[in-house]
């Protein structure tokens, strides 16, 4: 992937700069609930304040249907949030184009700040539609995509808008793709990957990739499941995906193969039912009960995973090893995430639900780099280009 110009190679003084952010942020009863997204983009925000530009931000936020208006989904409350964390007003236009937005973005002075309404309150956002696309570009003179997180879309404000106007990486993302990239073309050995999340499926090309890099690899979660019914294993309810059993099968033969170091857990916690407050027991991974269905890997596990990150010199991890949002079927993936935060080597974290399970044990301190995407970071380490990143200036 070629290097791309960051928004320090931009001019910006006095002029309108339009900002792709991530503000897909958790809200609560019109509450943001955790402001990391926001935090992270801070820094491109900052510079461009201390530089004199009049900033334009948009985002998207969850999941609105695209036919305007959704009080939920309305990025109302981050611009408060955001006003609060930079020190000072932000302004906010209920909507991202048209001539409420245009006359906000032209009454900016230097050092100004606006958030636009929910891009994807309009439909056209998703479908990169170029007309869009062009009323987004009109808002700004400059545009800076700082929004990791939805690198992997094409959309009309991650790559339309670049046709239109000279576009620039912010630091964030800038950061995410140095870091990612870097850590696949030479990582410090020995190189230990730990997958875990509920599906094989939603990883393949990283586990095919890791499988000519890694030197061990850690599988968790329910795509485990898979891995262990490949091996023969009956696993009882828990979650496996049948059309991917031969697949497994192969990436098996391929880490046997390739001398990859490839762990499954020996254990299990295995549950009567998908709850908080389930019967559970603890089962060798042979003797899962028919009735019952793995929920979290067991302390022999636990204990195997620790061992073999003990020595490493990189680690990435994506996914967690159990249900961690129960408190039954927490421990797996605290124990797996402090052991990664205690090893001497360079760890970084996927992004998605490992980057929330991080937050929520309150361990970010201990990992060199959580990147804030999950779906781009797999992309990117999958080695495809994302479409974001694409349309932005070479350097």
């Amino acid at each position: 992937m070629h290097a791309k110009k960051t928004v320090e190679s931009a001019d910006v003084a006095g002029k309108r700069v339009l900002v792709r952010v991530d503000f897909n942020v958790p809200l609560e009863n019109g509450t943001v609930t955790d402001d990391t997204r926001i935090r992270a983009a801070l820094p491109t925000i900052n510079y461009l304040i201390d530089k004199g530009a009049r900033i334009i931000l948009m985002s998207h936020l969850g999941r609105p249907d695209g036919t305007g208006y959704q009080e939920q989904f309305s990025l109302a409350p981050v611009a408060r949030v955001l006003g609060r964390l930079l020190g000072k007003d932000v302004a906010f236009c209920p909507e991202c184009v048209g001539p409420q937005a245009q006359a906000a973005a032209e009454a900016l002075a230097s050092g100004d700040v606006l958030l636009l309404e929910n891009l994807r309150f309009d439909k056209r956002e998703k479908k990169n539609d170029p007309e869009f696309a062009k009323a987004l570009a009109d808002l700004g003179e400059v545009y800076v995509n700082d929004a990791f997180g939805t690198a992997h879309r094409a959309h009309a404000s991650t790559a339309g808008v670049a046709a239109y106007l000279p576009a620039y990486a912010g630091f964030l993302l800038a950061s995410e793709v140095k870091t990612l990239t870097g850590l696949f073309s030479d990582p410090a050995r020995p190189m230990v990957a730990v997958l875990g999340g509920s599906k094989v499926s939603d990883k393949l090309g990283v586990v095919e990739r890791l499988l000519d890099l890694a030197d061990t690899i850690i599988v968790g979660g329910g795509m485990a499941f898979t891995f262990l019914a490949a091996q023969g294993l009956e696993v009882g309810c828990s979650k496996k995906e049948d059309g991917l059993i031969e697949k497994a099968a192969g990436y098996l033969k391929k880490a046997q193969d390739n001398g990859v170091n490839l762990l499954l857990p020996v254990d299990v916690v295995a549950a009567d039912r998908f709850a908080e407050d389930a019967d559970t027991q603890v089962v060798p991974v042979t003797e899962i009960p028919a009735d019952r269905m793995g929920l979290d890997i067991g302390p022999a596990t636990i204990e195997a995973f620790r061992e073999a990150l003990m020595g490493a010199g990189t680690i990435f991890w994506n996914g967690p090893m159990g249900v961690f949002e129960m408190e039954p079927f927490a421990r797996g993936t605290k124990e797996v995430a402090k052991a990664i935060a205690a090893s001497s080597g360079t760890s970084v974290v996927g992004g998605g639900d490992s980057a929330a399970a991080v937050k929520k044990f309150d361990m970010q301190d201990g990992f060199s780099f959580i990147s804030t995407g999950g779906g781009a970071s797999m992309e990117l380490l999958e080695g495809k280009e994302l479409p974001g990143v694409a349309a932005l200036l070479d350097a």
